[in-house]
């Protein structure tokens, strides 16, 4: 899976758990609705990603075409 696909998921679902915990148990867990939203708003300038730093670490995220390379490009497109 490609490394963008998983940082939208992981931002998408923290903004939505997090909207839900304000619901339902304190609204300051709206600060971390902002954090998730602000860091997103940073990288889009600056390009420069913590979670995307994290899973390059941890190794998650590598080439979309497992490791074929009968293909010219990467997922055979």
């Amino acid at each position: 899976m490609k490394l963008q696909l998983i940082i939208r998921r992981f931002a998408g679902t923290f903004i939505l758990v997090s909207l839900l915990l304000a619901h339902y148990h304190s609204p300051n867990w709206l600060w971390f609705t902002a954090f998730v939203g602000a860091n997103l708003l940073q990288s889009s300038f600056t390009n420069f990603c913590p979670l995307e730093i994290l899973l390059k670490k941890l190794g998650v995220g590598g080439s979309c075409c497992g490791g074929d390379k009968k293909t010219t490009n990467c997922c055979g497109q």
